[in-house]
């Protein structure tokens, strides 16, 4: 069992006003040393990720709006459920102020994403028939992020206005696969799926994923609707590695066991971001999580008995990214938005409050100065050892033929329970 590490209280003053331009020459001092995420992680993202999208079309081929980011000083920001820095029993973040307060952009932000799927169903048909979503920017995991760009559904990214992003980007994240030179994307935080659970109610330590399905935790327990984290724990607890060539037999045995489970009454629940809530209530004490929402859930409820744990057959690894949507009319303020949070001072921010994979170089530095005991958590600051010994994967990159047979599969199979 791994503790939670401590929530930072403390905010940092304002990042300086003059930014990074240089961009790196090499991998980052962490990745160099073999004391960050740089050094096996970020290689696992960028040999992991989505395929690339299909050749044709590209920037030129795009048609994007008008700008008005000098005459209307706005911006919209849709992100998940406890991603920012800012507690259930706050309504501002320390960050974001600070930003507006710096640049004059006033900044709505909403927690709007609950799943990748529900959200890209609700957003893509307005998308591509050049309407408006109200919203500037999205915040989407790695394999959904790679569909929106090969849909042609966001803009691309002005890298020279964002020194900071070319400068503190942590080299491996720099040339995704899924977004080659990052025209379209820019990674906002990585985590962890794993086993979440309050260690008081459930009243021991929870280390395998068969633990979840004993008679007392029936009916408490719930699992993510993202099937690449809650089939790909139950493919590796059944020996599959799922970042190897694996196929249909394996992806269904996994949602056979999934369904038996739910039919059984094990599983209370199969929902997006909003399980915390099942969490929260004490409807659920257990389950398939991510990462950073225990550590907020402990931090939120003052119950440092939550505990999120890898299992001894493996978790998985993923990474959400910023993009422009390709109706908005706020580019610029968006880039101005994303530079921002790559000001190490800032992200180190963010992190020590979100607990999620900081991907930005300098960071663990400036943490040091926040809480020196989160600057050495290895869910922020992950070694490749840590990643390895865990046996952390990243579910493999599907193409777009199995994309759509495998969502089908667990719409079916699992969702519709």
């Amino acid at each position: 069992m791994t503790p939670i590490p401590r929530r930072s209280r403390r905010h940092l003053s304002a990042p300086a006003a003059a930014l990074t331009q240089a961009a790196s020459g090499g991998l980052s001092r962490r990745a160099l040393l073999g004391t960050g995420l740089a050094a096996g992680a970020g290689v696992a993202l960028t040999g992991c990720a989505p395929p690339p999208p299909p050749s044709g079309g590209g920037l030129t081929s795009l048609e994007l709006p008008t700008d008005v980011s000098d005459t209307e000083k706005i911006l919209k920001w849709a992100n998940w459920t406890a991603y920012l820095d800012m507690n259930g029993k706050e309504t501002k973040s320390p960050t974001l102020e600070a930003f507006m307060e710096q640049t004059g952009i006033e900044v709505t932000y909403s927690e709007d994403v609950d799943d990748n799927d529900s959200y890209y169903a609700k957003v893509a048909p307005q998308l591509r028939a050049g309407q408006s979503i109200d919203r500037d920017i999205f915040t989407l995991t790695d394999w959904m992020t790679g569909r929106v760009i090969r849909d042609q559904l966001c803009q691309p990214l002005e890298l020279i206005q964002m020194p900071n992003v070319v400068g503190n980007l942590l080299q491996p994240l720099k040339d995704v696969s899924f977004d080659p030179g990052r025209n379209f994307s820019v990674t906002w935080q990585s985590g962890f799926a794993g086993i979440g659970y309050n260690r008081d109610k459930v009243g021991r330590e929870l280390k395998t994923l068969d633990d979840l399905w004993a008679d007392d935790l029936k009916g408490r327990i719930v699992v993510l609707s993202e099937f690449r984290d809650t089939a790909g724990l139950v493919m590796q607890s059944q020996g599959v590695d799922i970042d190897s060539d694996w196929g249909r037999a394996e992806f269904e045995a996994a949602l056979d066991f999934i369904e038996e489970k739910i039919d059984e009454g094990y599983i209370r629940k199969v929902k997006g971001n909003s399980y915390m809530e099942d969490l929260t209530s004490g409807n659920a004490v257990a389950g398939i999580t991510w990462s950073g929402d225990i550590f907020v859930l402990a931090y939120d409820t003052e119950d440092p008995s939550w505990t999120f744990t890898i299992p001894e057959s493996g978790g998985t690894l993923w990474s959400d990214n910023l993009m422009v949507p390709i109706t908005s009319t706020h580019r610029s303020n968006a880039q101005k938005l994303m530079d921002y949070y790559y000001d190490p001072a800032v992200a180190a921010q963010v992190a020590a409050w979100v607990n999620y994979v900081c991907p930005v170089d300098g960071a663990q530095a400036e943490m040091e100065k926040i809480d020196p005991e989160l600057a050495e958590s290895p869910w922020i600051f992950p070694t490749a050892d840590f990643i390895a010994e865990r046996n952390i994967q990243q579910f493999r990159a599907l193409d777009a033929d199995e994309d759509i047979e495998y969502a089908d599969l667990w719409s079916t199979k699992v969702m519709g329970n």
